[in-house]
């Protein structure tokens, strides 16, 4: 399982100079080769050295760091590809999807630039890294990170790491293997119902109320608002030192949640169910007022949280389809849109059930989890002698 680590750079104020100048040549020379990919079709990898390699090293730029920015920019044009493939552009002929396919993959001046072990090394006892740039190696630059990362970073880093620049720092995010736990077989699934309300119930129970965070996001929103239309340079200096605040509270957020779900079904020997909710956004019509809320909901971020945490500890988990499951009572199975009262209230029609909604959905998850795991298992009747 990859999981990433990042740790923040502390160097000196020459070594500051040469890791942001190494950044931006390398992400112009990548902006270059996208160019050139782009007019000539986006050839395949081994294509695009050919036509690139040579004037990329003229430009100052290692063989390694040379190979990188045009792995870089393929994989940038592939993940592009994907995403038109999957319509997360929008559909053919869109505004947002013509944009897209009408000019060459920009990077930013600070974008990744991925390093391997021949242009990076780690002495994890001195908290220092060895790093190249076009100024020569630098030897010797401090690193931060916490305890709990630098033990990931000694027992497990694999890979390539990517240096990085953001709001005028350095930072290293480096790739660890984290080998999966084995997973036991589950008594049960807990379902957990995913939700802007309520961010997370399960039936087992436990609530994540989203009211505090949806606060939060709205005091974020009102505050960007009333600084965007001030637009001192005071005004643009706080914007920048409060970005990207929402995102890491609600990163946070999910993490307690998730951890907290994970630790509870290892507790009971549990599986957990969550829903499949990949496109969710294209498919349901709001109001205007609306579309923030949904826009802003991180249901994705939670579910992959609670996913590498689950390999990481071997509970099961299964992703079962969403439909019907706030319109399906879970005690006697009857499906019917007016079984939804409201948005916390469920009332069966059929039995005169009475429950809240996020709980009823909870349990109806959890049951499509253990048909969906019984499904994928393997059979264990005797073989026919």
């Amino acid at each position: 399982m990859k999981v990433v680590t990042q740790v923040k750079l502390i160097p000196e104020a020459d070594q500051a100079a040469a890791l942001s100048a190494t950044l931006r040549m390398a992400n112009e020379a990548a902006n270059w080769v996208s160019g050139v990919a782009f007019e000539r079709g986006v050839p395949r990898e081994y294509e695009l050295r050919k036509h690139t390699y040579a004037e990329l090293k003229a430009r100052g730029l290692g063989a390694q760091a040379a190979q990188h920015v045009i792995k870089k920019v393929r994989d940038a044009y592939t993940a592009l590809k994907a995403n038109i493939r999957a319509g997360n552009l929008g559909r053919p002929g869109s505004k947002r999807r013509a944009r897209a396919e009408s000019k060459p993959v920009v990077f930013r001046a600070g974008a990744a630039q991925p390093y391997d072990d021949r242009c990076l090394s780690w002495q994890y006892d001195a908290r220092t890294v060895s790093v190249w740039t076009t100024a020569g190696r630098l030897k010797n630059v401090r690193f931060a990170c916490s305890p709990g990362a630098l033990k990931m970073l000694r027992e497990h880093r694999k890979g390539e790491s990517d240096l990085i620049e953001r709001d005028g720092e350095s930072y290293l995010i480096a790739v660890c293997d984290v080998p999966e736990a084995e997973q036991y077989e589950p008594g049960g699934f807990i379902g957990v119902d995913l939700g802007i309300v309520n961010i997370a119930t399960t039936s087992t129970g436990y609530r994540a109320a989203g009211r505090g965070l949806n606060r939060h996001r709205k005091r974020q929103r009102d505050l960007r608002k009333k600084l965007q239309a001030k637009g001192t340079k005071s005004a643009k200096r706080l914007l920048r030192k409060r970005s990207r605040k929402e995102a890491r509270h609600t990163a946070n957020v999910n993490h307690i949640i998730s951890k907290k779900i994970v630790t509870a079904a290892e507790r009971t020997g549990s599986g957990i169910a969550l829903e499949d909710l990949t496109g969710i956004r294209s498919r349901v019509r709001l109001r205007k007022d609306q579309r923030t809320s949904l826009h802003s909901w991180s249901f994705h971020q939670l579910a992959a949280f609670i996913e590498y945490k689950a390999k990481r500890a071997g509970v099961p988990l299964v992703y079962v389809d969403p439909a019907y499951t706030s319109q399906q009572c879970s005690a006697c199975g009857h499906v019917d849109r007016k079984n939804r009262v409201d948005q916390a209230t469920f009332a069966c029609r059929s039995c005169g059930a009475l429950m809240h909604a996020d709980d009823n959905a909870s349990h109806n998850i959890g049951r499509k989890g253990e048909t969906v795991w019984t499904a994928g298992r393997k059979s264990r009747a005797p073989a026919t002698p």
